[in-house]
């Protein structure tokens, strides 16, 4: 236990991969949140009847890794027009139940890599399905909720307004808890700042400049699922 592992709160918060590095190991379960857009993506896909196989690399390993699964791989490209899925929740809309699908992501499924060494229930979230994790999370004692956050160019942390609102929105569905400090903050963010304003944020600014609005909107839905997603195994599936 360090000065910064909030070691004495039921619920945690603390941001990318230095999150699973040195507070991981000493909770019960650990929720991840990319909302834009592998945790919506997730969500879709889970919703749908499929299941999500993280995996954090983009490039020839990932078609291998999905092969040896009998699975899919998503197109590394977003703006990929032919057939299959991307990065794009709204391409995942129409997936076939049972659909198999290998999820390249340098956030959320890099994350979600990182955490499966610790003995944790792992769940990934986002907007669309808070109230849903933060009852699939209710049996569990230590929480931490970990923002992803996006990458700078020099692949360091930027933190990401929408993955703390979602982390607060979730923090502020787990009654009865002892909150860390950090975990306090992001739920006061969430419960000062409208989900209208998030379509500002720099992440929705990027996404709607490339051509991906409709995205930005399905990420910024709110409690439209009921189901949370939890990794079993080497992929996450609907439960509730």
């Amino acid at each position: 236990m360090t000065d910064f592992s909030q070691a004495d709160f039921d619920v945690r918060l603390e941001w990318g991969a230095q999150a699973v590095d040195h507070l991981a190991a000493e909770v019960d379960c650990i929720v991840i949140i990319d909302v834009m857009s592998f945790s919506t993506c997730v969500s879709v896909a889970n919703e749908r009847g499929g299941v999500i196989f993280p995996y954090p690399w983009k490039d020839a390993s990932a078609q291998q890794y999905a092969v040896e699964r009998n699975a899919q791989c998503a197109q590394f490209d977003r703006r990929f027009q032919g057939p299959g899925f991307t990065l794009s929740p709204c391409s995942l809309q129409e997936m076939a139940t049972g659909t198999r699908l290998v999820l390249p992501s340098p956030n959320g499924s890099a994350l979600t890599f990182k955490a499966k060494i610790h003995n944790a229930a792992i769940f990934t979230a986002c907007l669309r399905n808070l109230t849903a994790t933060a009852c699939a999370c209710k049996k569990y004692q230590r929480i931490l909720v970990i923002p992803a956050g996006e990458k700078w160019p020099d692949n360091s942390l930027r933190p990401a307004l929408e993955d703390l609102v979602a982390a607060g929105g979730l923090i502020s569905r787990l009654q009865n808890r002892q909150l860390s400090a950090e975990a306090r903050a992001a739920k006061a963010v969430y419960q000062n700042l409208t989900l209208e304003k998030l379509a500002d944020c720099g992440s929705a600014r990027e996404l709607t400049r490339r051509g991906f609005s409709a995205d930005v909107t399905l990420c910024l839905q709110e409690d439209v699922s009921d189901f949370a997603c939890q990794l079993q195994g080497e992929f996450f599936t609907a439960v509730s």
